[in-house]
């Protein structure tokens, strides 16, 4: 997964409290066997109208907020079941950061595992932020994981707190997977010996 260090990006705003991953992406997208292509189906309930055009309400049909990766939400985000499809769905739209008052624990440890930095903030912070967003145009924040840190060019600054070893591997880019190849040598090493153990036994 790409590392994370700083990102100075547009923000959108979705005002929404307790949206829950079922939202996020619908249940009828879980079907497919890939991890991409869930971009599409984001909020598909909501970026789209019943006849299945693009609903110009909804705030990131809107054109100020195109190619927004910094999600500025309500409290409670991603609450629900503990589908892992959601953080995928966020990472392939182009989200590499959610900022919110408060997140539910799985999705927190899945956004974490995907490359996604959550960002945790007081509500006073985080309704200034969709405040700005939402009216001052192309309104960009950064958020340093290296810092800790979320700023704009206009006066705002917070930190937060986030897990060391989370922090560690979001620095480096590292899944689950990426974590277990850093330990390529030794585990060949492992096998080589097992391998020649049970030779030796059988003999």
């Amino acid at each position: 997964m790409q590392p994370f260090r700083t990102l100075t990006a547009l923000a959108a705003p979705l005002d929404r409290a307790n949206v829950d991953t079922d939202q996020i992406i619908p249940k009828q997208f879980l079907k497919r066997i890939e991890r991409t292509g869930y971009g599409d189906f984001l909020f598909f309930d909501w970026r789209r109208t019943a006849a299945g055009d693009p609903d110009p309400a909804f705030v990131l049909n809107d054109p100020r907020y195109r190619g927004a990766q910094i999600l500025v939400a309500g409290k409670n985000f991603a609450c629900g079941s503990s589908r892992e499809h959601a953080a995928w769905a966020l990472s392939d739209f182009g989200f590499r950061a959610v900022i919110a008052p408060t997140f539910a624990d799985i999705f927190f440890s899945n956004a974490g595992k995907n490359g996604i930095v959550l960002v945790r903030l007081s509500e006073e912070q985080v309704a200034q932020l969709l405040h700005n967003a939402k009216t001052i145009p192309s309104y960009q924040l950064t958020v340093s994981l290296e810092a800790q840190t979320v700023t704009d060019n206009r006066g705002f600054s917070a930190t937060f707190e986030v897990d060391p070893f989370r922090r560690f591997c979001l620095l480096e880019g590292l899944d689950d997977i990426g974590l277990t190849l850093r330990h390529a040598a030794a585990l060949d090493a492992f096998e080589t010996r097992h391998d020649q153990a049970g030779w030796l036994k059988a003999k």
